[in-house]
């Protein structure tokens, strides 16, 4: 009995030493961590976009992408987090159409052609929608048998000459998109 009671004794003794020590210290929670994400992460044609390659060539910022194939279509959307607009839109196409063709069937009225782009290429402006600003697009055949457009919608208030000078723009940024890589 003796003995119980000694190691009930020492067992409440070593619990309640434990239990006495330097109080926890308070710490404060760490702010999250963003790390930045490439627009090709999300897949389909973002697979042929760059944030950095985009701002370079147009001056936009974006930061987030978001990619739907459909078929033989594969389409990207791009644009910055805290806006809804500018948002940049890359289609890209698997076809069997010539440069023939191409100009009959896809070539819009009024659009100007772009060399050294494709085997044909065009560029336009496109007039303002419900709540969007206009819009600057450039559409090309490209050599390996895909029809690939970029678009640009702008944010409302902007003018029909700021939705001209994308179209140029984006015509040198679709110069450095490989439309094979899909």
């Amino acid at each position: 009995m003796h003995a119980r009671t000694w190691l009930a004794a020492s067992a409440v003794l070593l619990t309640t030493g434990c239990a006495t020590g330097p109080a926890p210290v308070a710490v404060p929670a760490a702010e999250p961590v963003v790390a930045p994400v490439a627009a090709a992460s999300s897949g389909g044609a973002c697979r042929l976009l760059d944030f950095a390659v985009i701002a370079k060539h147009t001056g936009g910022t974006f930061d987030v992408a978001a990619a739907v194939d459909k078929g033989d279509t594969h389409t990207c959307v791009v644009r910055a987090e805290a806006a809804l607009l500018p948002e940049l839109t890359l289609t890209v196409t698997d076809t069997s159409i010539d440069t023939s063709t191409f100009t009959l069937d896809v070539l819009p009225k009024g659009a100007k052609k772009i060399t050294k782009l494709g085997k044909i290429a065009y560029r336009r402006t496109v007039p303002k929608s419900g709540r969007a600003g206009p819009g600057a697009e450039v559409g090309w055949l490209a050599t390996e048998g895909r029809l690939a457009t970029l678009r640009w919608t702008c944010p409302p208030g902007t003018g029909a000459t700021e939705a001209e000078k994308l179209t140029g723009k984006l015509a040198e940024l679709a110069k450095v998109l490989d439309t094979r890589k899909l």
